[in-house]
């Protein structure tokens, strides 16, 4: 495998505030100090890959090119999960094989896929983020070898998944739902239904009278569940994980 030059090394975790991404930040600096790092999410929802699958490729479609995400959303640490490296459409990912790769291997035709056969000499059980995902980004970085044996994008861990996922998937810090549906190309005369709401499609807030709820097409081209200067998640009572139905015509 010959890997391009990768400019920049993208950090995506469950992780939230506290000392874990700092140390994978600091493991990084030590191992390559001259790839810059960015910190792109820290808080998706924890131990849900099945959920994270469905927004990296969103949150991936309009960064820079060359560009190593480095994906820990891992409940598996420390069990028989394999520790994939995935190249899609010219940007790298690295992270363990729990479906959390799989949607975005699937939209690109082009996308390979490798397992990591190399292990540091020493490693925790329980932090891979750190010592073991961590130092394989810094040595594909500088085209070190990662033991890597090709594997088809079809024997991934979630490569049966659907191609769309009916869910909230992220929830912002103003409460705004993030699903995993990609808004559809026509949106104009669509609704969502929740429950017995039937939230209606704007093209953004100010369309919409304060703290009415509604749907649009987000920043990431991802169906999103919104309240003007409201909180959808407290309104519609949904968290993470909650499924929502799918686009239906509005025959009101």
């Amino acid at each position: 495998m010959t890997t391009t030059e990768i400019a920049r090394i993208a950090l995506v975790t469950d992780f939230g505030d506290g000392l874990y991404v700092g140390q994978m930040r600091a493991r990084l600096s030590a191992l390559v100090p001259q790839v810059e790092q960015i910190d792109l999410v820290q808080d998706l929802a924890p131990f849900r890959p099945d959920l994270a699958a469905y927004l990296l490729p969103a949150l991936v479609r309009d960064m820079p090119r060359g560009t190593l995400y480095l994906c820990v959303v891992d409940p598996g640490v420390g069990g028989a999960r394999a520790a994939l490296v995935v190249e899609a459409a010219g940007d790298w990912f690295i992270g363990p094989d729990n479906g959390l790769f799989a949607p975005l291997a699937a939209r690109v035709p082009s996308a390979r896929v490798w397992r990591i056969g190399w292990q540091p000499n020493a490693m925790s059980s329980s932090f891979h983020g750190r010592d073991w995902f961590a130092p394989a980004a810094a040595r594909l970085c500088k085209g070190e070898d990662l033991q890597l044996t090709e594997m088809p994008v079809t024997a991934m861990v979630g490569a049966d998944w659907p191609a769309d996922l009916e869910a909230v998937v992220y929830i912002d810090r103003y409460g705004n739902l993030m699903t995993g549906m990609r808004a559809p190309c026509v949106v104009q005369g669509q609704v969502l239904p929740l429950g017995w709401r039937r939230l209606r499609h704007a093209r953004t807030f100010c369309e919409v009278e304060s703290g009415e709820a509604f749907w649009y097409e987000n920043a990431l081209g991802l169906v999103e569940i919104a309240v003007n200067q409201g909180r959808a998640d407290s309104l519609l009572g949904l968290a993470a994980g909650d499924r929502v139905g799918g686009l239906l015509p509005d025959v009101e």
